[in-house]
């Protein structure tokens, strides 16, 4: 069925029940959904039509998640933006997808504007929040007005193969591209991931990570999907002031990436069962080295720890039962329910066991492909073991043990994982090339044990003035936050294969890691 409708059914069910709570409003099911009934009427009013996409860019707030329903009810694809996207990076995503709306924030409408601007031919529907004192930016609706319109269902006649959520990931182009997911597909994923971490409408899960990221974003998802309870935090910068929201809130699980492993794991006054309501962990984005896994699980005691591993296109692909930790820490599982996983040589056929090959994945919640990407969605959609399929080749490189469990190995492509975002080097690359006093550069992924990978940039100046902070200065000037390079090192030339191509592997040996 259309998504939508879980949270129809639950606020029909127990509109009471706490669906939201966030730091300045906390929202019942039956509100959430009036909410986003009177939103939907709205989009439909300023011509949003079925199978348009809208674009959600906001911070984590009770705004975006109304939002995010009140687009399904039109009829609509949403389009989850990080809060950080700079305005050429969404201007590109405007024009791409030809948004038809994008529901926004005051602070967030100088970017807006600037797309805008960059984006020629594009006039999208624009609300956004109020600023302080109520002023409603130049050039938007109020999204506050938005929700006094009249509650009346929109009838777009859509159904559960359409298009609900188009999410951008970056590739190895620099260019992000669009990650088509049907209500099927969504429907799939949730049901899947909800039933082995063993979620019931009595869960109260606690979400830091951006709505933006799939795996922040589903945590929603999978909340309305059950009718349980999402605690919705902008970050985890303050960890105390999360737990305390854990302890207060009775929270039972609780989304970790490896960056936020790490910093609970070097905080000294922490006691075992020191958050004693916490029944499950999972992890994701990344994969835990088997030594924090341990530290957790004494940090713990009465929680189960989830290892996991997905990617945006099919949302998640494999599992470690908590049981298997003993046995396997290094292992990221086995296939999660409805799913089938194997390993393939460059030919397409399967490995044995112990032999390193590409991990291909089949189910109901692989993506439909990349929004008018032909080129992009081949490479990753091929044909499967039935004529009527195609299967998601992942790009990277797992092998299995004898009892079929998975081990990633490594990517097969250059995408780098830090802070559990993806990062095309190509496009940090472009933004270093832009800048006048910087002749070549490349980016690399550096191992560190807090970021996962820290990004890092050799680069030979055409401006021998030029220090380490000026180029980090203006990297933060273009690039998202966890864009920006972490370790940038200067050389009189680039390492080069024999054909004259810059090296990736020899400049990554040459690399200092991050300290």
């Amino acid at each position: 069925m259309r998504f939508e409708q879980f949270l129809i059914r639950n606020a029909a069910a127990n509109g009471a029940k706490t669906a939201l709570v966030t730091d300045r409003r906390r929202l019942g099911y039956a509100e959430l959904d009036d909410l986003s009934t009177r939103l939907a009427a709205a989009f439909a009013e300023n011509g949003v039509k079925r199978n348009d996409r809208v674009l959600v860019f906001m911070d984590n707030c009770w705004e975006a998640a109304a939002a995010i329903f009140a687009i399904l009810k039109a009829g609509a694809t949403f389009s989850p933006i990080n809060a950080s996207t700079k305005a050429d990076k969404l201007a590109y995503i405007v024009a791409d997808c030809e948004a038809a709306a994008i529901l926004t924030q005051a602070k967030l409408m100088p970017v807006v504007a600037e797309a805008l601007a960059l984006a020629p031919g594009h006039a999208p529907f624009v609300a956004s929040t109020a600023a302080p004192g109520g002023r409603i930016p130049d050039g938007a609706a109020s999204f506050e007005e938005c929700l006094t319109a009249a509650p009346a269902p929109v009838r777009h006649g859509g159904i559960d193969v359409d298009l609900g959520m188009l999410i951008y990931t970056s590739g190895s182009t620099g260019r992000p591209k669009g990650v088509m997911m049907t209500h099927r597909n969504i429907d799939a994923a949730s049901e899947s991931i909800t039933t082995y971490l063993r979620n019931t409408p009595d869960d109260i899960i606690l979400n830091v990570l951006p709505l933006a990221f799939d795996y922040g974003l589903y945590q929603l998802l999978m909340a309305i999907r059950l009718g349980a309870t999402l605690v919705l935090e902008k970050s985890f910068a303050f960890p105390q002031a999360i737990f305390d929201r854990i302890r207060t809130e009775r929270v039972t699980g609780f989304p970790l990436v490896p960056t936020m492993a790490a910093m609970i794991l070097q905080m000294r006054d922490l006691e075992p069962g020191f958050l004693p309501s916490l029944r499950y962990l999972s992890n994701t984005a990344a994969a835990l080295p088997p030594a924090h896994i341990a530290r957790l699980r004494e940090l713990f005691p009465g929680a189960r720890l989830y290892s996991m591993y997905g990617l945006t296109e099919c949302k998640r692909c494999t599992y470690l039962p908590p049981e298997e930790l003993d046995r396997r820490p290094g292992s990221v599982g086995i296939a999660i329910p409805n799913t089938e996983a194997f390993v393939v040589d460059d030919e397409g056929n399967r490995v044995p066991p112990g032999v390193p090959g590409e991990l291909v994945i089949r189910g109901p919640h692989v993506m439909q492909g990349y929004w008018r990407n032909d080129a992009a969605t081949e490479r990753m959609l091929r044909p499967g073991p039935n004529p009527w399929e195609k299967v998601l080749h992942t790009g990277d490189l797992f092998r299995t043990d004898e009892e079929g469990f998975l081990y990633f190995v490594g990517r097969k492509d250059d995408i780098i994982k830090t802070r559990g975002e993806k990062v095309a080097p190509k496009e940090v690359e472009t933004v270093l090339h832009a800048h006048p006093g910087i002749a070549e550069a490349v980016v690399i992924g550096v191992p560190d044990p807090v970021l996962g990978a820290a990004i890092g940039a050799l680069v030979v100046l055409s401006d021998p003035t030029l220090t380490e902070k000026d180029i980090i200065r203006h990297c933060s000037r273009h690039l998202e936050d966890f864009m920006v390079p972490k370790i940038v090192e200067f050389r009189t030339e680039l390492p080069k294969t024999d054909t004259g191509k810059v090296s990736r592997r020899l400049a990554a040996e040459t690399l200092e890691p991050a300290e």
